[in-house]
């Protein structure tokens, strides 16, 4: 489980791991860490190894939907954030 307190956009990063762990099948696989980086906050996603093409969806629509989500979920954080979803 991810300590939300020393991610650098908390609340995205809670959003985040809220909205996959209701999508995938084994939500306790669900890993998310962030990277501060040139004024960007990088968000990489970790589940199970079944459940990437559920969370990625057809043609990349879910996972861009939830990128959606967490950018606006980040402008409570004051920063910007780009989602990766890592194999």
């Amino acid at each position: 489980m991810t300590d939300t307190n020393q991610v650098p956009a908390p609340v995205a990063s809670a959003v985040l791991a809220h909205v996959v762990r209701s999508i995938v099948d084994d939500p306790d696989a669900v890993v998310v860490d962030g990277q501060p980086g040139r004024g960007r906050v990088r968000l990489e996603v970790r589940v199970g190894p079944n459940d990437l093409g559920r969370v990625i969806g057809k043609r990349g629509k879910t996972a861009q939907a939830i990128r959606t989500l967490v950018r606006a979920a980040a402008s409570r954080d004051g920063v910007d954030v780009d989602v990766d979803f890592v194999d």
